[in-house]
């Protein structure tokens, strides 16, 4: 596996591969990678003949009292799980290639309607950091698929209509959340969290499959539902954030005309947050 740096080589990995025919796979990435990561990768070797990661942490994103200085950097373990892999290119730019001007006069992408709520609510500026960085390393890498989790459900849907609107020639993939044999979805964040922390952080997964089970029963009282939601997550140590059952398709709200749902949750536990998403049918 070959590591760069700069656009320049960047490029120039990429101009070798396309002259040799190959279709080309992305999987961006912040780093601290753990399997569901690899899966990705490991997909994208499915699709595609040559596979680029990226590990960026992307400052834009970030807002001013959020994780960017403590943000888990582990790229000498990353190589080694990449190249183990089978990635063929690892593009791990600094600030300065991504933003050589600064952040502050940098063009920012915003995608409107999919990003209002949610995480988009609970971290303003977010998604507009997302849309931005993802839609640089599109433009730098070119490629052919992108590969997404779908943990991060909402950052799915606003990267889909970004490329949808903004006319960018990529297929995106979106993978099913990888778990651990608890149940917690995967994430780099899970390292915050204490032995206590996580013996209980599974709980959030449990008390979403249950809020799932009556709704699937056909109990329509939400404010009913949503309520014991909250209290069964509270006293298990959570403090919640959101939950909301909406369109899977659109990410609108769900209404009777919905064949497909998400149930999309995000809750603290000590410090740190979690979220995750059950997709469902009726």
């Amino acid at each position: 596996m070959n590591s760069v740096h700069t656009l320049e080589h960047l490029r120039a990995a990429i101009t070798e591969a396309r002259s040799a025919g190959k279709r080309i796979a992305l999987v961006p990435t912040m780093g601290n990678l753990h399997a569901g990561h690899i899966a990705l990768i490991k997909q994208a070797m499915v699709r595609a003949d040559f596979v680029v990661a990226s590990i960026f942490v992307n400052p834009l994103q970030f807002g001013p009292n959020e994780d960017l200085d403590s943000y888990p950097r582990t790229l000498a373990a990353d190589q080694e799980k990449l190249l183990e892999a089978g990635c063929n290119l690892l593009f791990n730019p600094d600030a300065q290639v991504m933003y050589p001007n600064g952040m502050a006069q940098h063009t920012t992408v915003s995608v409107p309607g999919v990003s209002a709520g949610l995480c988009g609510g609970s971290r303003p500026g977010h998604f507009d950091g997302v849309a931005t960085v993802v839609c640089k390393l599109l433009n730098m890498v070119q490629p052919d698929s992108a590969l997404f989790g779908e943990k991060d459900y909402q950052q799915l849907a606003i990267i889909r209509k970004m490329v949808a609107d903004l006319n960018i020639p990529v297929q995106i993939i979106g993978a099913p959340i990888v778990r651990d044999t608890d149940g917690l979805a995967l994430s780099s964040r899970n390292g915050y969290l204490n032995a206590q922390q996580r013996a209980t952080a599974p709980v959030l997964q449990q008390c979403m499959q249950a809020l799932k089970a009556h709704i699937i029963k056909g109990e329509r009282d939400y404010p009913a539902l949503f309520a014991q939601f909250t209290a069964d997550l509270q006293s298990a140590g959570f403090r919640l954030d959101y939950v909301e059952l909406r369109d899977a398709n659109s990410l609108e709200a769900a209404d009777a005309e919905s064949a497909q749902l998400v149930l999309l949750a995000a809750a603290y536990l000590g410090t740190t947050r979690l979220i995750d998403n059950l997709i469902f049918d009726l």
